[in-house]
């Protein structure tokens, strides 16, 4: 099988985040993408350049008004006076109706829902082909392959239609799943990152054409807070076709994989054609963010649950952050994935 990579992935280098507050280094760093390399290389996967789809896909999912503002606003951000020299927004609507800001520092309060994305010179370079190297995988699904692997940086589960978050900026698992859609009626998108998919239900939460699943850290008390939480089911046609999986910090192997035996159930029933596997290797034992206690081996047996579904299925890589076994994790997902799923 597969792994869709492209090097312009690694230009985008963010200095730091805000937590709490305070500056710290960013933890979302180009190493991340040489330790997926590694792992993606020992469970025997080819790495293969994606094609440059251009924003076509993009914007099949987010707004052109948002596309633009990424695409432009580090330039605009420079002409200002005393400007850091990454975009990081210092103000945030309490509602976001009516008017639309013309000014570079309004508008960027409008578009980041928070300091965790900051956005350099060749931020909007990176995305894009984060984005195309998941509409690559896709296509490679599309074309008969079982399964694929997009080694997607900078992630994408937190970004809604117009609004940036948590180290994303797009989407990269809507738009893999918007894009099979050319091909299937149904999509099922599976979110195993430590932390919830708030972008990815935001973007589906009205429809019935794509189902939103997510495991995840309890947001009661971690990021991202406001979404995430059990009673978040959808609305209007999109009513009945999300599933929040919350669990309790520190839980390690047997209660997540408790929690994907439902998620699975729920798949199921839903009957997709295809399947988009949001992949967060953060929910790992070790892994900086702290939040779930997953071990390496365990990642083989979560996916060899998901694999057992038989579905063409995409992987999208998340979040899963630098620490030492970070290739390992990937390795014993992907080789666990493919001794099930063909």
């Amino acid at each position: 099988m597969k792994t869709f990579f492209a090097d312009e992935q690694k230009r985008h280098d963010p200095s730091f985040f805000l937590s709490s507050g305070a500056p710290q280094p960013n933890p979302e760093q180009p190493e991340r993408v040489e330790r997926l390399l590694s792992g993606a290389r020992a469970a025997g996967l080819e790495i293969v350049r994606p094609k440059d789809h251009g924003l076509g896909p993009v914007s099949a999912v987010h707004t052109p008004e948002y596309i633009d503002f990424l695409g432009r606003i580090h330039e605009r951000w420079q002409r200002i006076e005393g400007a850091s020299t990454e975009v990081i927004p210092n103000i945030h609507p309490i509602a976001r109706t009516g008017s639309y800001p013309a000014s570079a520092v309004g508008q960027a309060g409008y578009h980041m829902a928070d300091t965790s994305c900051p956005i350099s010179e060749h931020t909007f370079e990176s995305a894009c082909w984060s984005a195309s190297t998941a509409v690559s995988a896709a296509e490679a699904v599309m074309a008969g392959d079982a399964w694929s692997y997009a080694l997607c940086r900078p992630p994408g589960h937190h970004a809604f239609r117009d609004v940036a978050g948590g180290f994303c900026f797009f989407n990269n698992s809507g738009i893999a799943a918007e894009h099979l859609l050319k091909d299937a009626k149904r999509v099922a998108i599976l979110d195993v990152d430590l932390h919830h998919g708030n972008g990815t239900q935001g973007m589906f939460y009205e429809r019935r054409d794509v189902l939103t699943v997510s495991i995840h850290a309890d947001p009661v008390r971690f990021y991202p807070f406001f979404w995430g939480h059990a009673d978040e089911r959808g609305e209007g046609f999109g009513l009945g076709y999300n599933l929040n999986l919350p669990l309790a910090r520190k839980s390690g192997d047997d209660i997540f994989l408790y929690a994907l035996a439902v998620a699975i159930r729920r798949v199921e029933a839903f009957s997709p054609d295809a399947l988009v596997v949001a992949l967060g290797l953060d929910a790992f034992e070790n892994d900086p963010f702290g939040g779930l206690s997953v071990s390496t081996p365990g990642f083989a047996r979560i996916a060899e649950a998901i694999g057992a579904l038989r579905l063409p299925t995409v992987i999208v890589q998340e979040g899963g952050y630098l620490c030492d076994e970070l290739g390992d994790n990937l390795t014993s997902f992907l080789t666990g994935f493919g001794a099930l799923s063909g």
